[in-house]
């Protein structure tokens, strides 16, 4: 169980390489002595095994930064990683349905000629989107978080052990659809976006706050819809930029194609300030 957020109290996390359709399962069997002499045995992601202590002996509070900070040395290991092998690293994250999936569909069949990119797909369940996006041709590996509700530190690195991207490439990571733990929890990437909707409300970036104040950009989509929805665009800007006055904004349409330009043009350039080949 995640005692950060509260997910996941015994869920395993699945990783499917769409090459091999190989599933790899992570868990742990583990046995606890409870002080009335009750034997259990379990199985549990590794990263979640403290919780179990945690909850047996009433220290879950101090062991909520144990964890985190556990998640944030791996991510520094994953960073350096990415780092070795000159490989741009973004974390998107949205609520369920944004369009993350449309958006990166058409990116990678637009940027093909110019960027290598490989996918981690994060879901609860099925691989639905990751058998989407290797229709482009491009290499995507699926993690299933099972009840879990977001991506760690700890499934990226096995996930890159299957996924094997390329020197010189973008690794796009694209977490499970919340708005919430997502941003909690450092992966290594470089940079996070967050991706909203013009169907979801403007008041997302004053709600949920923090995930906006943790990435680098906002990308509001489905803009081709903004005739048919009640959507203030400009009190949206606003709102984001009240929570983070440096975050980029772009405004497009996976659909139609408006704006994407200017998401291709940062993109480029993000990969151009690695000394990545374009």
């Amino acid at each position: 169980m995640c005692v950060t957020c509260g997910c996941s109290d015994d869920a395993e996390g699945k990783i499917t390489n769409l090459e091999t359709s190989e599933a790899n399962h992570h868990h742990d069997h583990h046995t606890h002595t409870l002080p009335d002499g009750t034997v259990f045995t379990h199985s549990h992601h590794h990263d979640k095994a403290s919780h179990v202590h945690a909850k047996i002996h009433g220290t879950t509070i101090s062991l909520e930064q144990d964890i985190l900070a556990k998640n944030n040395l791996l991510a520094t290991q994953n960073r350096g990683w990415f780092k070795g092998r000159n490989i741009l690293a973004l974390n998107l994250m949205s609520s369920p349905g944004a369009g993350k999936t449309t958006l990166l569909t058409r990116t990678i069949n637009e940027l093909k000629q110019q960027l290598t990119i490989s996918v981690i797909e994060g879901d609860q369940e099925t691989t639905n989107d990751a058998q989407k996006i290797k229709e482009t041709g491009c290499k995507v590996v699926q993690i299933n978080t099972g009840t879990g509700c977001h991506l760690d530190a700890s499934m990226i690195e096995r996930g890159l052990q299957q996924l094997n991207p390329p020197l010189n490439s973008v690794v796009m990571i694209e977490n499970v659809g919340n708005l919430v733990c997502p941003a909690l929890f450092d992966l290594g990437e470089q940079a996070k976006v967050v991706i909203l909707s013009v169907t979801e409300g403007e008041d997302k970036p004053i709600k949920y706050p923090h995930i906006f104040r943790a990435s680098e950009m906002m990308i509001l989509t489905k803009i081709d819809l903004l005739p048919y929805v009640q959507f203030d665009v400009e009190r949206c800007i606003e709102y984001a930029k009240q929570v983070n006055p440096h975050i980029q904004i772009f405004q497009v349409s996976a659909m139609t194609g408006a704006g994407l330009d200017s998401w291709y043009k940062w993109l480029t350039q993000k990969v151009g300030s690695l000394s990545i080949p374009v």
